[in-house]
């Protein structure tokens, strides 16, 4: 077994998008009663959202519900309904350092701040032959997680099979 750098703590969230996301809200808000923590609008990704909450505390998941502010625009973050998947990640620069050295493909962006206030990047849903690991298929967004979900999500030193 070898360390590595980091540790992937959990599911941070996971980002639905649709045509109309009231019509999201009805599912996601009014039948499964989550709570809309906040909104988040941005021209150069191409979204508007509203931020729920499912749960409380470092253990909550936040559920993006998203439309495209543009719905011919790009990029479509209404085309694929299971936008992406977040994973809490206890040392972002060093997993990012990390897993491009073992061939993970990374969206253009780099590390920076997302709609939550946390430092993000996402892993790229397709390999290519430079970088030959990727989400297949599913956008991945890693998060940094603040010192009280890393406290609250530890079980352990990270180690990984070689």
């Amino acid at each position: 077994m070898t360390t590595k750098p980091f540790r992937i703590l959990g599911v941070q969230q996971i980002a639905i998008g649709g045509p109309d996301k009231q019509r999201l809200k009805s599912l996601w808000v009014d039948v499964f009663g989550l709570t809309v923590k906040s909104r988040f609008v941005s021209e150069r990704e191409n979204v508007d959202e509203d931020i729920c909450a499912l749960g409380t505390g470092p253990h909550a998941v936040e559920v993006d519900l998203m439309q495209p502010l543009d719905p011919d625009g790009k990029p479509a973050v209404h085309a694929t309904p299971l936008n992406h998947v977040g994973l809490w990640v206890d040392d972002l620069p060093r997993a990012v350092d990390w897993m491009t050295a073992h061939g993970v493909r990374f969206a253009p962006g780099g590390i920076r701040k997302g709609a939550s206030g946390h430092d993000i990047c996402f892993i790229h849903p397709k390999g290519n032959a430079e970088f030959p690991l990727g989400g297949e298929g599913v956008l991945i967004e890693l998060v940094q997680a603040p010192p009280e979900v890393v406290a609250a999500l530890s079980d352990g030193p990270a180690t990984i099979a070689r």
